[in-house]
């Protein structure tokens, strides 16, 4: 992909679940709390790992927690998409604060 900037991905993410009838399912509670369930699948990869060995993650792993991570990622676009919040200004906003 050329153009991978949070609003492309967005739209990619939204034309996805729209081609499969999935924005009935995509309510900001329901993808709230898909976000959640993804954030503790990437917690378990650190479970007990100490703070030196979450740094040094194998190959396997390191893709194994990319995919995690990628699932969080997708699941705040798609809600901040729902309920029309530029994610990216919230964010810029946040470092502010």
């Amino acid at each position: 992909m050329s153009d991978d900037s949070l609003d492309t991905i967005s739209t990619r993410l939204a034309e996805f679940a729209r081609a499969r009838d999935w924005e009935q399912f995509h309510s900001p509670k329901n993808l709230s709390m898909a976000l959640i369930a993804e954030a503790a699948e990437l917690v378990e990869h650190f479970q007990w790992l100490s703070e030196e060995q979450s740094y040094q993650l194998d190959e396997k792993k390191r893709e194994e927690v990319a995919l995690e991570l990628a699932d969080i990622l997708i699941y705040t676009l798609r809600c901040s998409e729902r309920l029309n919040i530029d994610v990216l200004d919230a964010a810029l906003r946040k470092i502010e604060m």
